[in-house]
């Protein structure tokens, strides 16, 4: 999880002038605009993947750091319109492009379209171009539009943003289907046409947001696919996942193998141990403070974030410590309010890595394709676990038994296209 980044300014030099239906590519560039928007600017790009977008500013690549294997090949040569914008919005965490404004998205519309269009949210605190190389660049060169949000809120202290506990990630779910409402009348003005299917995709929180999607705005999409995805329950989730980690890891680290134990029994999935140090120092102590203060305030006191890596009983407060079945009622009705059912209304291919060890299969994918089956939709959900597979496909660095999940994330899409047709309306 990343705090937010600045980006530099759009260079929008790179212009491009081949005819589309008899109209000069440069005119539709500058027609382009975003029902709902505060503002957007509009440009003509020779490619649109981040092969060319790193070049023109059209991306930022460190939003995507860490998402991608070193050896990843991909697509390029994509041209088309690229339009960047904002939503109207009162928080300002998103610093890229010097905007200081949330509610930032990004929409690409490809020369050569092929009718449909994909919608994602960022994994994490990350913003509007981190699915670029793992979504963006492979739906692109299929020919499909994309748009991206940066979700309404980024960066660690995504809590400040809301009124009351849960607003923040409540207002994810809203920027997502504002964008796609707000993406399918941009394709039908720029291609003279709706998009005939419209699919949402995701990775970790992004993937939460594609299940969301499809259980409370089927209207709005064909199917969804996501990878890795974060799972909110009334039983807690992360909030009940990350602190015996917490507990355990430091023991571990100083040769105490009864915490071994204690993580594998926590869920976390034995074969992903040489990720743990990095998640421990990365993601596990800040992703369970930045969620907790999201929906337990209380716990702290007026502090706001927790105490970084407090050892047990050490801290008023501390993370480590924390029990979320002890917490008081208006906890659960918090994180309950922000939890998932499994009573999605469209096509879903969830593709879940066998070795994460963020959000591990026993306590999340597996759980959530339970709550499915349980909900009567399990004939709308096709689950894919995919062996050796981490988190995200930078860590496949870390060990050789690791294996990068984006080739399945391609072949689940290319499964989910012949799947989820236009004329699936089961609910």
């Amino acid at each position: 999880m990343l705090r937010h980044l600045a980006i530099t300014p759009l260079l929008f030099a790179t212009a491009l002038s081949v005819p589309v239906g008899g109209v000069d590519q440069r005119d539709r560039c500058s027609g382009v605009r975003v029902p709902g928007a505060e503002y957007s600017v509009s440009s003509c790009l020779t490619d649109l993947t981040t092969a060319g977008t790193t070049l023109t500013g059209h991306t930022d690549e460190k939003d995507w750091k860490g998402l991608l294997a070193q050896n990843a090949v991909l697509p390029s040569g994509i041209p088309g319109v690229q339009v960047d914008g904002y939503f109207p919005d009162t928080s300002t965490t998103n610093t890229n492009h010097g905007w200081n404004h949330d509610s930032q998205f990004v929409i690409r519309l490809p020369q050569n379209w092929n009718g449909g269009l994909v919608v994602a949210g960022p994994p994490g605190t990350r913003e509007q171009y981190a699915n670029d190389p793992i979504i963006s660049d492979q739906v692109l060169a299929k020919g499909y539009a994309y748009a991206a949000t940066d979700k309404g809120n980024t960066g660690d202290e995504l809590y400040r943003d809301g009124d009351r506990p849960g607003d923040a990630i409540m207002e994810w779910h809203s920027r997502v289907a504002e964008l796609t409402v707000a993406a399918k009348k941009v394709t039908r003005r720029h291609y003279g046409r709706s998009p005939r299917v419209t699919y949402a995709a995701g990775l970790s929180a992004g993937g939460y947001l594609v299940r969301w999607q499809l259980e409370h705005y089927p209207e709005l999409y064909t199917g969804g696919i996501d990878w890795n995805a974060l799972v909110f329950t009334k039983a807690g989730g992360l909030l009940a996942t990350l602190p015996p980690a917490l507990r355990a890891y430091p023991r571990l680290a100083k040769g105490e193998q009864s915490a071994h134990e204690e993580i594998i029994a926590a869920g976390y999935p034995k074969g992903s141990e040489k990720q743990w140090g990095y998640h421990y120092d990365n993601q596990w102590d800040l992703l369970q403070r930045t969620i907790r203060e999201e929906v337990d305030p209380d716990y702290d006191g007026a502090q706001q974030g927790g105490t970084p890596f407090c050892p047990p009983g050490t801290a008023p407060g501390c993370d480590t410590d924390y029990d979320f079945a002890s917490r008081p009622e208006s906890v659960h009705r918090a994180v309950e309010r922000i939890s998932l059912t499994g009573n999605i209304k469209r096509p879903l291919i969830s593709i879940q890595g066998t070795l994460d060890a963020l959000t591990p299969p026993a306590t999340f994918g597996d759980v959530y394709d339970r709550m499915v089956t349980a909900a009567g939709k399990a004939p709308l959900h096709r689950y894919v676990h995919v062996p050796g597979g981490t988190h995200t496909d930078g860590l496949v660095r870390i060990d050789k038994e690791y294996k990068p999940m984006l080739p399945s994330f391609v072949a689940a899409f290319n499964e989910l296209e012949a799947w989820a047709r236009p004329t699936t309306r089961s609910h």
